[in-house]
Formats: structure tokens, sequence, C-alpha cells
């Protein structure tokens, strides 16, 4: 794994085999690793919020979750392709499968009251003897331990905590000590789409890079600022990435 710096941040370039792989080692290791995940968005974050930044020097794993982070690397000569941008829309169904095979036991902890259960639901039905359990995230700092206690009880081997950018980082950086699970990933509102609570993007969008413009089209008021301010603050780091780029190559 040759991890990459793109716009002042490390990645990993790995597929979903390669994820699930990673995984693998770390319950077989009995290790606690934590599998983050890049994009735009969590780049403007990063370079804003001091916990943000804490939060992924402690990560193990730092895939790519974003067609522009890929294009970006190509533009700077990395070997980098589609494949190696993984959202969890695409890879959430890969590894539930490889969870029910292996026998990981997994927790999702984030959403709405009775959409996570409602996406375990089918997914308890499409792959059988999978082993899954949720919470929602709406609790509150009171119902913290109460939320722990109930992980550690379940023991996951897997735990996918989806409330969003930046709460679902920080939570995890906040109660890292008292996390029970081997691998640690943050999925944002991953059961949302497997519910049908929020609008799935079509997946060649996805693959050309365009799913924003559907996600944006679906939630203008939310994601505005997201898709059509934050990028520009990230100029700076796009000159500063040639410029490394141009002195590489006069090496």
């Amino acid at each position: 794994m040759v991890r990459l710096t793109l716009l002042g941040v490390t990645v990993d370039p790995l597929t979903i085999p390669e994820l699930n792989e990673q995984i693998a080692r770390a319950v077989a290791r009995g290790e606690q690793w934590i599998i983050a995940n890049h994009n735009l968005h969590s780049v403007y974050l990063y370079h804003r919020n001091p916990k943000m930044r804490s939060f992924f020097a402690k990560a193990q794993v730092i895939h790519i979750d974003g067609m522009p982070l890929v294009y970006w690397a190509r533009v700077l000569g990395y070997p980098v392709t589609k494949q190696h941008r993984v959202t969890y829309v695409d890879w959430v169904h890969p590894l539930m499968a490889t969870a029910a095979a292996e026998g990981w036991r997994v927790f999702y902890l984030g959403g709405k009251p009775g959409v996570a259960a409602r996406a375990a639901e089918k997914l308890r039905r499409r792959y059988p003897g999978l082993v899954l359990e949720t919470r929602h995230g709406y609790f509150t700092p009171e119902e913290n331990d109460a939320v722990l206690e109930e992980i550690a009880r379940f023991q996951p081997h897997v735990l996918m905590v989806g409330m969003g950018m930046p709460r679902q980082e920080h939570w995890v950086l906040d109660n890292l000590e008292r996390i029970s699970a081997n691998a640690i990933l943050t999925a944002g509102a991953c059961f949302d789409y497997v519910a049908g609570v929020v609008p799935m993007p079509p997946r060649w969008m996805g693959r050309m890079g365009l799913e924003w413009l559907y996600r944006l089209w679906s939630e203008p008021r939310r994601l505005a600022r997201r898709y059509l301010l934050e990028p520009w603050f990230l100029v700076p780091l796009v000159i500063t990435d040639l410029i490394n780029y141009a002195r590489r190559k006069d090496w």
C-alpha cells in the first residue's frame, strides 16, 4: 500500500477487495484500526478543523471517496484508477457479503430512528448469516455511555459510524479508547441509501465523477455550500501541488 499526498492530506489508493483485506487483517490480529476516507469536503474540513487533523492522524487506512481526488492524483502523475475511488454506496454490499462469509459481527451507529434498522433488515435478508445490529445516531451526550455499552456488549468486529462529517470523526476520536471493535469505519449516510430514505445516485454518475451534481440537485439547501463554495478554498492547495509536481519532474 503506497500512501499519497494530495491537497495537503494523505490517502491510500485501495480498491474494495483491498479494503476488505485491511479489515480482515485487523480482525486476524485482534487490533483496532480506523478506516477513514477523504473527499473534497473532508479535505476542506481537515485544513480548518484541528480535531479532524487529529482524527486522520490516528487512522491506519484512509481510502479515497471522491472522483475529484482520483482525477487530481492522475494530473500529478500517480497511477490511480476509478477502482481506487470507494464510496460506501458501492462498498456496503461487498462489505456485508464478506462479513457474512467471514462471520464478522457488524454494528452500525447512525441515522434517524428506525432508518438503520430498516436498512439492516434488507441486508440480513440479502446476506444470510450476516450478524448485524444497529443503533440510531440521535442521542444526547448523557446517553453516550449507554451507546458505548451497547456496542461493547455486541463486541463487533466492524463498527460503522454514520453521522456525517465531522460529527462522526469527532465522536470516534472522543471515544476511541472505549470503543470495542477491530475496524472502525466512518460511513456517512450509508444506511440511509440502503433504507431508501435518501435517493441513490445512478452509479454511472459516480463512475464519471458527477455524483455530486445528483446530490446537489436532490438536496440543494444542505449541499450548495459544500459543492459550490468549499472547492474554491482549496485553490492554494492545488497551486502548491502543481509547484511540487513541477519540481519532481525537474529532478
